[in-house]
């Protein structure tokens, strides 16, 4: 979203999300005044608007699946969010749509823009916390902007995955503090992008992140 449209987000959906959402925040003091990566577990389509909330009114973009929700209403509400959001898509089938997905969230990154993404793929069915993709390594490493780990709960309870929205006031939010990997980032400007030491060094980061956002969900 640029500017203008997280400022008109955060005034239409901020106070609601608050006020009968959002039950706790401890953390918040962590935001940085300019970009980051939010990198958050995945529990539910709610995820989206708690998200959203943390990065309004500044500019920001969600990395958000193309593989899914592709026939019917699912499909209608799923591009008009995306347009409304700018969401930058990703086939998560495809490696090529993968690449294109990373390179313009790291052009978005560099314009100043908030990037929120989803390290574990996907939403966790179980309500369990998956293992972090590489990408969310990749995307620190090649755009250099300091990646903000949160961990959210309630979410799954306010919209399970197939089931019927319940707003509650149940949602608590644990932000760390922003993680700056800039040894690792040192080593990755040395190595080949194609090669298995910069995929494993990509990799190496997720899983510092991921062990990051799961001691922010063990102390909500």
């Amino acid at each position: 979203m640029n500017s203008f449209v997280s400022t008109i987000s955060k005034m239409i959906l901020g106070k609601p999300i608050e006020e009968r959402m959002i039950k706790e925040i401890s953390g918040k003091e962590n935001i940085p005044m300019g970009g980051f990566i939010l990198a958050s577990n995945h529990l539910s389509h709610a995820d989206w608007f708690v998200s959203g909330y943390l990065c309004a009114p500044k500019k920001f973009v969600f990395i958000g699946q193309t593989d899914q929700y592709n026939t019917g209403v699912n499909a209608i509400w799923r591009r008009l969010i995306y347009w409304w959001g700018s969401t930058i898509p990703i086939d998560r089938k495809s490696d090529e749509s993968k690449k294109r997905a990373i390179a313009k969230a790291v052009a978005m990154l560099k314009k100043g823009y908030r990037v929120i993404i989803y390290p574990e793929g996907g939403r966790a069915y179980d309500g369990i916390m998956r293992e972090f993709k590489p990408g969310v390594g990749m995307l620190h490493l090649e755009s250099g902007i300091p990646v903000l780990p949160a961990a959210f709960s309630g979410t799954r309870e306010i919209l399970p995955p197939h089931g019927k929205i319940k707003i509650k006031k149940i949602v608590r939010i644990n932000i760390g503090r922003p993680l700056d990997f800039s040894k690792e980032r040192a080593i990755a400007a040395k190595l080949d992008k194609h090669s298995q030491a910069y995929h494993g060094l990509c990799a190496d980061v997720s899983k510092k992140i991921e062990g990051e956002v799961r001691a922010l969900a063990n102390e909500i």
